[in-house]
Formats: structure tokens, sequence, C-alpha cells
């Protein structure tokens, strides 16, 4: 079982999202930096990982195949998994956004319909990218490496993370909506996943396969089967 540490410094969730819809722009916009930010692949990792040996990589599927050597993973950025239509619609809401109140009805409602694929949810084009599950063809069988929060959601019988979520910004699917389902994907990790704070950011690597995921936190058009976990250093 690999057990990672916190990563060293405070990471604050102020500005990074709102609890109503208009979070979206905001945490694309964030997704953008924690990205573009990042160590080079060839970067070790920090302090915590000295005191667990050097990164392993994880035992990957039942079949327990060989990991590709880690400058084969591609990294790539969270708007790059979207279709561009959806992203524009994201980050160009209607102006009726702006005038529902945290809270109100409304509010709820729209809360409710980004856990719900539905296609019939409605024929507003920034409500069908609320809970688009396009995705990117060519994301495919990619070997990706890509930041990320996890939220968990399987633990085996030491309480280590075998299945989970990894999403874009801090507090995605527990403490506000989920992101559009383009926007997550569902990782299992066989070997387990020690972690002392939800609010570390990693990097992840691993084959990228274009498949929908349906959880009561959430839906992910997009699943992993992880070969390698770095902690996020660079914020």
């Amino acid at each position: 079982m690999l057990k990672l540490g916190r990563v060293s410094g405070e990471v604050s969730n102020d500005g990074w999202f709102d609890m109503n819809c208009k979070y979206v722009v905001i945490s694309l916009t964030f997704s953008l930096f924690l990205s573009a930010c990042g160590p080079n692949n060839d970067q070790a990792n920090d302090a915590d990982q000295a005191n667990d040996a050097e990164q392993e990589p994880a035992q990957g599927s039942a079949a327990l195949q060989k990991p590709l050597d880690k400058s084969a993973y591609q990294q790539v950025e969270w708007v790059e998994l979207m279709p561009k239509d959806d992203l524009d619609a994201l980050l160009n809401p209607p102006a009726y956004i702006s005038e529902i109140e945290e809270g109100s009805s409304d509010d709820q409602l729209i809360d409710e319909l980004q856990g719900s694929i539905s296609s019939e949810v409605s024929e507003d084009r920034y409500q069908q990218a609320l809970v688009s599950t396009r995705i990117i063809e060519a994301m495919d069988g990619r070997a990706i490496r890509i930041p990320g929060f996890i939220v968990p959601l399987e633990f085996n019988d030491e309480q280590a993370i075998t299945q989970f979520f990894l999403v874009p910004f801090f507090g995605a699917c527990i403490h506000s909506p989920p992101p559009p389902p383009n926007q997550i994907v569902f990782v299992e990790y066989k070997q387990g996943l020690a972690m002392d704070d939800l609010y570390d950011p990693f990097w992840i690597s691993g084959i990228l396969t274009a498949s929908v995921t349906e959880n009561e936190l959430g839906t992910a058009a997009y699943s992993m089967s992880l070969d390698y976990i770095e902690a996020y250093t660079d914020y």
C-alpha cells in the first residue's frame, strides 16, 4: 500500500468556486492554472516520498501489466478532456445565472441538474454542458498525466482508497455540486492509497478510457487504472 503524506503548505479554497452554479467558470480557470504551473515530468517528488522510499508505480489491473515509462505519459489540462462547444457554453453562461440567489429554489434546481446525466434535462446549452458526458475521442486510450483532487469512493480493509473520482478543484462532489462528467475521471487503484488530507492535490498518471461511471457523488465520463501517483507541490 502506497502512503503519501500531506504536501507542505496550506491550500485555501477561497475564490476557487462558489456554492452555486457560477463555480464552473472559476473551477475551469483554476484547472488551467493547476495544470500549467506543475513541475516537469522528470522532477522528483518531495520529502514525503523519502519516507516511503522512491515513488513506485501502482500495481495496475488484474493482469498486473507493467506501467509505461513515466516519460510516456502526456501531461494534459482538464479542459482538453472537454469538447470546445461545452467549454464555450460554460465560460459564457446565460444572463439569468448571475440573477440566481445562492440557496434559492432555482439555485438548488441547477445543483440537482448537475448531478443528472439526462439528455432531456434542458434545451439550454449551458445546462447541457453542466451534465455533458461528451468526450474527446482522441483521448480514449491515451497515456496521460493530470493534476487533481481525490474524492474517495471505496476503501479496502485497511481503509486505503481503492476507487476515487479525480476532479479539477478541491471540494467537488463533497462541498459543492460535481463538475460536468467530462471533467471527472473515475480511477481504480487496487494497491490502495492512504491519505492524510483530502485537500492535497496529486499528479495522476495512467491510461485514460472513455467510460461512464455513475455514483451518488457524481458521474464520470472517463476512467483510468492508476499507474503512477505523485504529490503535487507547485500551487
